[in-house]
């Protein structure tokens, strides 16, 4: 009988069993969902809600990148200057690498790292009355020219510009204006106001149709590298690193290629040799 009652069991276990099973099965599904709900509804990108102190130059393609962050763009000593105040940036991003490196001397910000490189370039107004046509022009009588001051570090290139090229004296008598970043030079020229002023080639081409864009010497050209580096006293560690290797990643580099800016590496330059005459 007992073996009788140990037999007549055997179903009643295996059909015990499959009801866990099926339960398990349930609860997992259950919580598969609500992990898929919970994705739904938490934010793609992992920077929203950090604060980005980034150069003037910068202004359309860091949103580009990432729309997420609140961003604040201007002249990257005024910002440089506000973050040793205390103000709540999380990254700042700079046009240069002096600045960011001083702040990382002082132990206001962490390791900078280099991101991209830019180029400068001479605008004129679209209709160029003072018929500015090289950069030698600057140098004549009455040519009104905006340059930012040397403290912004699109200004401080112009300087080097100048004096590599021996037309400071000559150029600078003829500055009318000096402004706190790229962006107000530009500004200036485009709407008239000025015959020429020296901003960044990817600055130029946010203004199409309104000025004109005559290069400087590629011999003459300075070095110009953006740096960027987290804000030590950002209470948003994780999320401004995110970022930093946003823009560093592959996409973030092509964005930024895609706007005009330059590669960190120059490409390698095919040296000219004479051809190897022919073996009769």
């Amino acid at each position: 009988m007992r073996w009788a009652r140990t037999r007549a069991e055997r179903p009643l276990r295996a059909l015990r069993g499959a009801r866990r099973r099926l339960a398990v099965a349930a609860s997992l599904a259950a919580t598969a969902l609500a992990i898929s709900a919970v994705s739904a509804t938490t934010p793609a990108s992992a920077v929203s809600g950090i604060t980005i102190y980034a150069a003037s130059s910068l202004t359309d393609v860091f949103p580009a990148i990432d729309p997420a962050p609140k961003y604040s763009f201007a002249g990257s000593n005024t910002l440089a200057a506000q973050i040793t105040l205390g103000a709540p940036a999380d990254v700042f991003a700079s046009a240069n690498t002096s600045i960011p490196a001083a702040l990382f001397a002082k132990g206001l910000v962490e390791q900078p790292v280099n991101f991209t490189r830019n180029t400068l370039v001479i605008v004129v107004p679209q209709s160029n009355p003072a018929g500015v046509k090289s950069i030698y022009d600057l140098t004549k009588p009455g040519v009104s020219i905006d340059i930012a001051n040397s403290g912004v570090p699109v200004g401080s290139y112009t300087l080097q510009i100048l004096n590599q090229m021996n037309l400071a004296k000559a150029v600078l008598a003829n500055v009318v204006s000096q402004e706190t970043d790229v962006r107000e030079v530009l500004s200036k020229v485009a709407l008239g106001q000025i015959d020429a002023g020296f901003v960044y080639s990817t600055d130029a081409q946010t203004v199409p149709g309104q000025v004109k864009v005559i290069p400087v010497p590629a011999w003459a050209q300075p070095k110009v590298t953006y740096a960027m580096a987290v804000v030590k006293n950002s209470p948003n560690q994780a999320a401004a690193q995110a970022f930093v290797n946003e823009i560093l990643s592959k996409a973030g580099q092509a964005k930024l290629l895609s706007f005009g800016f330059l590669p960190l590496t120059k490409p390698k330059e095919k040296i000219q040799t004479k051809p190897k005459p022919k073996k009769k």
